[in-house]
């Protein structure tokens, strides 16, 4: 009855094909040529993952030289589908002018039960080995993975998906529609009243209520500095140092469309909102002042708040968005501090606080 199937396959009769296999199932269901020849079926019919892991089963069971060199040849077609139908998905994805442009990629923690399933299905799309897909899902937080053509990225993003990844996109067109207001200072917080500047720098007031806050977003960016140290043979060198960090606190306000932005030494604490002062420090400008003042504002503030998210985890994010320095610095930050060379620490805290605006509004 193998004959028969196997000429079946040949004239392409699939209708027979499944009938002789449906019987000699029965009689033989070990039987490795049944078996391969199911998962014929399925790459005919389309079921390409089940057919995948029926001819790797086989790989795996059978010392059948013929029997392996099909079933390698089954794979291997399998593959070069995949390719074809993502490229025709691709070509598809970028006749539309809504998908032109930069996008973002991230993959999003996963527990360690399902992880290895999610590392296979990265691992087959991307064309990695399983346990190098581990080591690029995160184990918590959030990792910026690519950037690239959007339409591409939403090809891409929706087969990982379909592979159970933690995975999801955005357009940089999307992140650039939000508008960011730096705040001065909070003129009041019942009701919430703050001043605040726009992306022209013009000064204005805005007042909002709490309940309209869908999450606040904390995060730290390292401020470097050239310092001297010993290198080979202790002759002095120059190299870069973490010297401290400038703290910035996101409130989100999707149903106006903005985010009101915050920052620890641009906060003008003299004005609006009482603040304690420390009398141990000299001037508004002593770090030590900043940091009691700020804490002390991060405190009313949360007070106040009808416990919204706080993310606080952007050091995760920042570190694993070092390799898309060029993307990123395509989008203005909306952030000014006053460095000695460009970094990608700016951008990635306004990329990762709007990512999370808009999975929110996604979310509703």
């Amino acid at each position: 009855m193998l004959s028969e199937i196997e000429a079946a396959f040949e004239r392409k009769d699939y209708k027979t094909a499944a009938q002789l296999l449906k019987t000699l199932q029965k009689q033989s269901p070990q039987d490795v040529w049944v078996r391969f020849y199911l998962a014929r079926l399925q790459e005919v019919g389309g079921q390409l993952d089940t057919a995948e892991q029926l001819y790797l089963q086989l790989l795996q069971q059978s010392t059948n030289t013929r029997l392996v060199g099909q079933a390698r040849q089954g794979l291997q077609r399998l593959a070069e589908l995949r390719r074809s139908r993502r490229q025709t998905a691709i070509a598809a994805a970028n006749a539309d002018p809504g998908n032109a442009g930069l996008g973002f990629m991230v993959l999003e923690a996963i527990a360690d039960e399902p992880r290895k399933q999610a590392a296979e299905g990265l691992a087959r799309i991307v064309g990695t080995d399983v346990y190098t897909a581990q080591m690029l899902i995160p184990k918590r937080g959030w990792r910026l993975y690519r950037s690239g053509n959007f339409a591409e990225l939403q090809v891409y993003g929706k087969e990982l998906k379909a592979a159970k990844v933690p995975v999801f996109w955005a357009a940089a067109a999307e992140i650039e529609k939000i508008q960011v207001f730096r705040v001065s200072h909070f003129q009041s917080l019942t009701p919430a009243t703050v001043v605040c500047r726009n992306e022209q720098n013009q000064l204005g007031a805005l007042r909002f209520e709490w309940s309209e806050v869908s999450q606040c977003v904390e995060g730290l960016l390292p401020i470097f500095e050239e310092v001297l140290d010993l290198g080979y043979r202790d002759r002095p060198i120059w190299k870069e140092s973490t010297q401290d960090y400038a703290r910035f606190y996101d409130i989100h306000l999707p149903q106006r469309g903005c985010v009101l932005r915050l920052h620890d030494s641009a906060y003008n604490y003299n004005e609006g909102v009482t603040i304690a002062p420390n009398p141990a420090a000299s001037s508004q400008h002593d770090r030590s002042t900043i940091r009691m003042k700020w804490n002390q504002l991060m405190e009313q503030l949360k007070r106040s708040q009808p416990n919204p998210p706080i993310w606080s985890d952007f050091t995760t994010f920042g570190e694993s968005a070092a390799d898309f320095d060029t993307a990123l610095h395509r989008l203005k930050s909306h952030i000014f501090l006053s460095r000695e060379a460009d970094t990608y620490w700016d951008a990635a805290f306004h990329v990762y606080s709007c990512l999370i605006y808009l999975q929110q509004k996604k979310g509703d």
